[in-house]
């Protein structure tokens, strides 16, 4: 509900509560109307600065196209032309000293090596002259410098500096180049990839049904790749390599022409034959990019189903599809190789083709006197540097054909005709009048799924759409939740058609709950809230280096991370109370004690929560005080750091902590060399290997002959059946080391030999394997008798020696307890408890759970408990959630939006019958006073709660009618058949007063009910969720 007095009513009345306060019922003061029209304003304007930004900074991009041209150049022109300017003149600049040189190596050779410069008996020469050659109708030339007297050895060495600093000085020029046209390819892909994803933002219901994510994703992060690495050569590379190539021709042509034109044949046989030989390699290039492209989709598609794959036992079928693909794939690349490499051979020859007739040719003419020994060397020299950018042109021009067919193919996934218009400035009012549908249809490639539906209702109502088992009924609620755009008529609001409202408002005033949620990677917090992420932060906290970075590549320049949340349109005013408001609603509609449970499961960082660290310190002090008081303090054996704790592993006492990497957990601890340096400098690597070829024999004889999936291999569970194998053969040659050891006598030399032999020697692999054994060992569970004092005392002295090194070393990876502090990495139970709890004394999990239960209740800590619930993840989609999960945060993301119209399309069908009434009944009860609810029914039972009901009906929807009244009907003797209501649209119906409405009907209930608040901030589990913590 937003906008006017059930704006204000709504916004003032649920703040005001939070406070603790229960507003008045009607609340419509002009105060409170003014104050909701601002804040409505404010987010008006918030969501036209969004839209307006759906382009990023490029007013281009808001074309139809999205700002991609049909023409690869063109795009890149039309975005990069000042950059691509620049760059081009500063290759021109560099031109004039390559020339230089190219020339320096002939001035090397015939006037200082040949000693042309002194043959008229001069003793020395000058060297360094700068003169400005003028044309002969000035008179003569123009003097700068007069150079230096140098003699023969003066001017070898003064040339050969020449020509080192030219080589410096021009691979500066390249070196330059080079990195601004890769940050001007680097800019532009960024660009190119941006408006790529704000275009799958507009795909039209009907392209989204048609497009695969995974090849959407490949387009974006593979496929644009080569695209965005050629920009940046598209103009610049031919113009550097191009004048290169030019100046190098003209400088042969000047030493001699017949040369010059021999590399000039040369080169047109390359520039002629090699790129006819590639046009094979296009097309080939074109299948196997649409081959990987059908390969990542379909690979997509069984990572997506895997579940349905195991089920169906289809595992060996799919293999053999993906084999045969990946074949089909191999065939086109061989192809591609076999073609590739051949032009290769072919564009070699002619290249080394050309310094073979220089040498024959130039040679002859050497000889002839026609030609000096210079001129030949800088001939020469001057050619090496022309196969070089002459083969880049070459590959430049293969690369620009294939990056323009990847170009347009990707254009043919982004076709303006599969995209939905640009969201453009427009009404935005609140829903509420007469909806109308005018011959609304609905066309599916099958075929029609709604024909010709004209119905009207006045908002706001609660509608409920009762299906036949058809498509109707949940399509014509989504063509109500603008999911659908109808293929013919119009759906009209007090005489205006939705299509008149902007498309912010109508997301942000209509919410849609479908039968599968859609959630994302993070915390059920960021999955509830993300209808709310429409308020920008101010622009003005950006780093000035990133905003302009953003506005050259038509980006967003808002910040981010940041907080985006729109707090006033879930009418609060902080994430406090905002936390508040999520967590009445989960346990209104029966998720409180999970969430509950995830947050005793959660981590609880003292920086964001210190109050809640607090607690928890002084709740871990009485807990311990209470056991011991009640006589059960054995129960629980608390972590000291003086001692060896005999209810947790052997690696939880050695590191007396939590790890925060994987470096630290598994096998992987004792192959890390500071644990391993600390194992063998306290002697506790023998003690390891000891117990763990106890172990491994002892496994051996219990699990042999044992099925993989007994359950001795859960209770034991150092080893897993397929390891059992490994560990027997790690076993035999232990005894075969031990009986080489038996032969050779004892004494320090028999010692020295089993440490280097077999496992004896601490770094083979047998003894990793066999360290890593017993560090899961606890001796009350496993009761194998492996622990004694001795060893018990050397691991508390290497628990200390390992903190010390972790941290000289400065490598960290634990989270040490500490009697006086939360431990961060460990779940929020742990640090309560800190201890693990005695199991070899019965019902000791019970009772320890009870006392706690209790004590929380107490010290009041399950309301914070259940907001470090919110932290918890959810998974890709949010599969570490159950059906029922997803679908009550789905819905909860619907209400805390407070929508003018909420359309429920199977979102209670997971909950179950009996819970998803019940969630129906509150629901009922928050909306159709000021707000509109529309739920889709899978039939007429529940649809006498609902204010006006439509039936689905094939392709056609009846309605609306007025249901009839349960009282109505139980009034009826058994004989006689109930008449049914005549239908009565809204118009014609007198309008009912709330006294006389049914339930849902415009009742408003409780003030917590409506505001879907809570009344204070003591939201939380009673004790009968907390004692579900038992075997958490």
């Amino acid at each position: 509900m937003s906008g006017g007095a059930g704006a204000a009513e709504r916004a003032g009345g649920e703040i005001a509560q939070v406070a603790g306060e229960v507003p008045a019922a009607g609340r419509g003061d002009r105060a409170a109307d003014q104050e909701a029209d601002r804040n409505q304003a404010d987010r008006n304007k918030s969501s036209r600065n969004l839209a307006s930004a759906g382009a990023g900074n490029d007013p281009e991009a808001a074309d139809a196209s999205g700002g991609l041209d049909r023409s690869l150049f063109r795009y890149i022109w039309r975005h990069s032309k000042r950059d691509q300017i620049l760059i081009c003149a500063v290759v021109l600049a560099s031109l004039p000293l390559y020339f230089a040189s190219l020339d320096l190596p002939r001035r090397i050779v015939n006037e200082a090596i040949q000693g042309h410069a002194f043959e008229k008996g001069n003793e020395t020469a000058k060297f360094l002259v700068l003169r400005l050659q003028m044309p002969d109708w000035f008179g003569h030339d123009v003097s700068l410098f007069d150079g230096f007297d140098v003699d023969r050895f003066e001017l070898l060495f003064g040339l050969s500096s020449m020509f080192l600093l030219l080589v410096l000085i021009n691979g500066a020029f390249k070196y330059w180049i080079n990195v601004a046209k890769g940050a001007l390819g680097e800019r532009m892909l960024r660009r190119l990839r941006f408006q790529l994803f704000s275009l799958i933002m507009r795909f039209s219901p009907d392209a989204l049904r048609q497009t695969k994510a995974s090849e959407v994703a490949t387009i974006i992060r593979d496929e644009v790749e080569p695209i965005g690495g050629f920009i940046g050569d598209a103009y610049i590379l031919p113009a550097f390599l191009g004048t290169q190539a030019a100046t190098a021709m003209t400088f042969i042509l000047l030493q001699n022409v017949w040369l010059g034109l021999l590399a000039a044949g040369v080169v047109g046989v390359q520039f002629v034959v090699i790129p006819r030989l590639r046009r094979e390699l296009l097309r080939l290039g074109r299948q196997r990019q649409l081959a990987s492209r059908r390969l990542a989709g379909r690979v997509g598609e069984v990572v997506d189903g895997i579940a349905a794959v195991h089920s169906n036992g289809a595992e060996a079928w799919e293999r053999a599809e993906i084999g045969h693909r990946l074949g089909a794939l191999f065939d086109l690349r061989l192809r591609i190789y076999r073609r590739k490499f051949m032009v290769k051979f072919l564009n070699n020859l002619l290249a080394q083709m050309t310094p073979f007739l220089f040498y024959c040719i130039g040679g002859y003419f050497a000889l002839k006197g026609q030609l000096s020994i210079g001129q030949l060397v800088a001939v020469i020299a001057a050619y090496r540097d022309l196969p070089p950018p002459l083969k880049e042109l070459i590959d430049w021009d293969q690369q620009r054909l294939d990056v323009q067919v990847k170009y347009e193919q990707v254009l043919q996934q982004f076709l303006p005709d599969r995209l939905i218009g640009l969201d453009a400035p427009g009404r935005d009012e609140s829903l509420c009048g007469r909806l109308a549908a005018e011959g609304v249809g609905v066309q599916e490639p099958h075929g029609p799924v709604l024909t010709n539906v004209s119905l009207s209702l006045t908002l706001p109502a609660v509608v409920g759409i009762v299906s036949d088992g058809g498509p109707a009924a949940s399509t014509f609620a989504r063509v109500l939740a603008r999911r659908v755009t109808p293929t013919s008529g119009r759906v009209t609001l007090a005489g205006h058609d939705l299509s008149e409202w902007s498309g912010a408002a109508l997301s942000r005033r209509i919410a849609y709950a479908g039968v599968d949620p859609i959630l994302f990677p993070g915390s059920l917090r960021d999955n509830i809230v993300y209808g709310l992420h429409r308020r920008p932060p101010d622009a003005g906290t950006v780093d000035p280096k990133v905003l302009a970075e953003a506005h050259r590549t038509g980006n967003p320049v808002e910040p981010f991370p940041a907080d985006w949340t729109d707090y006033a349109q879930a009418g609060v005013t902080d994430a406090a109370e905002l936390d508040t408001l999520i967590l009445d609603w989960l346990t209104r509609i029966g998720m409180g004690e999970e969430v509950y449970r995830f947050g005793l499961l959660g981590q609880v960082d003292p920086e964001r929560h210190p109050d809640l660290a607090a607690r928890l310190i002084e709740a871990r002090i009485a807990f311990r005080e209470r056991l011991a008081a009640e006589g059960r303090a054995h129960l629980v054996e608390p972590f000291d750091p003086a001692r060896y704790n005999r209810q947790a592993t052997v690696a939880e006492n050695l590191l007396f902590g939590v790890p925060t990497t994987t470096a630290l957990t598994g096998r992987a601890l004792v192959e890390h060399p500071v644990v391993r340096r600390v194992l063998d400098r306290t002697g506790l690597a023998d003690d390891l290997v000891t117990m763990g070829e106890r172990i491994a024999a002892t496994m051996l004889e219990i699990f042999r002959g044992l099925p993989s999936g007994h359950p001795l291999f859960e209770q034991f569970s150092f080893l897993a059946a397929d390891e059992l194998p490994e560990y027997e053969a790690i076993l035999a040659r232990r005894t075969a080391t031990e009986a080489s050891a038996e032969r050779h006598g004892g004494g320090t030399l028999n010692r020295i030999r089993r440490r280097w032999i077999g496992l004896g020697r601490y770094g083979s692999a047998d003894a990793t394997r066999l360290i890593a054994l017993p560090l899961a060992y606890i001796e009350p569970r496993h009761r194998l008798g492996l622990i004694d004092d001795a060893f018990r005392e050397r691991l508390v002295a290497a628990r200390a020696e390992l903190r010390t090194a972790l941290d000289e070393a400065g490598l960290g990876g634990v989270d040490f307890y500490d009697p006086d502090q939360v431990c961060a990495a460990a779940p929020l139970r742990d640090n309560l408890l800190f201890g693990r709890i005695n199991q070899s004394v019965a019902d000791a999990v019970e009772t320890v759970t009870a006392t706690g239960t209790a004590l929380v209740q107490e010290m009041q800590l399950a309301p914070a408990i259940t907001r470090v619930g919110l932290d918890h993840q959810v998974g890709p989609e949010g599969r570490f959630l159950s059906s029922t999960q997803r679908a009550v945060v789905s819905l909860v993301r619907a209400l805390i939006r407070r929508p003018d119209i909420l359309v429920l399309d199977g979102a209670l069908s997971p909950m179950g019958e009996n819970r998803a009434r019940t969630v129906l009944g509150l629901l009922l009860e928050r909306y159709g006073r000021e707000n509109s609810l529309v739920a889709v029914l899978p039939n007429d039972r529940v649809a006498d709660r609902f204010e006006w009901v439509l039936r689905a009906a094939g392709t056609r929807i009846h309605g609306p009618e007025r249901p009839q009244a349960p009282a109505a009907a139980s009034e009826q003797t058994p004989a006689a058949s109930p008449e049914p209501a005549p239908a009565t649209s809204p118009e014609q119906a007198p309008a009912a007063s709330p006294e006389d409405a049914g339930p849902g009907a415009g009742v408003a209930g409780p003030a917590a009910a409506v505001s879907g608040r809570a009344g204070d901030d003591k939201t939380g589990p009673g004790p009968a969720r907390v004692e579900q913590d038992v075997k958490a």
